[in-house]
């Protein structure tokens, strides 16, 4: 029985951390834009595929 009032504590702590975690990210406004950030991640892997495309060939050939 002790195991369990163990258990039911721990995840109400853990449940208590993720919503306080929630909240100050939102007050911290890290969810403002997050369409832009996945813009970047993609734009900055097209860069890097423009960019090789580009070396010159004995760059490409080590």
């Amino acid at each position: 029985m002790e195991q369990t009032w163990i258990a039911i504590v721990a995840s109400l702590l853990m449940g208590i951390g993720a919503a306080s975690v929630f909240v100050f990210s939102v007050k911290r406004d890290y969810f403002r834009d997050l369409e832009e950030t996945k813009y970047q991640v993609f734009w900055s892997d097209l860069e890097e595929i423009v960019d090789s495309a580009n070396a010159p060939e004995e760059k490409r050939n080590g």
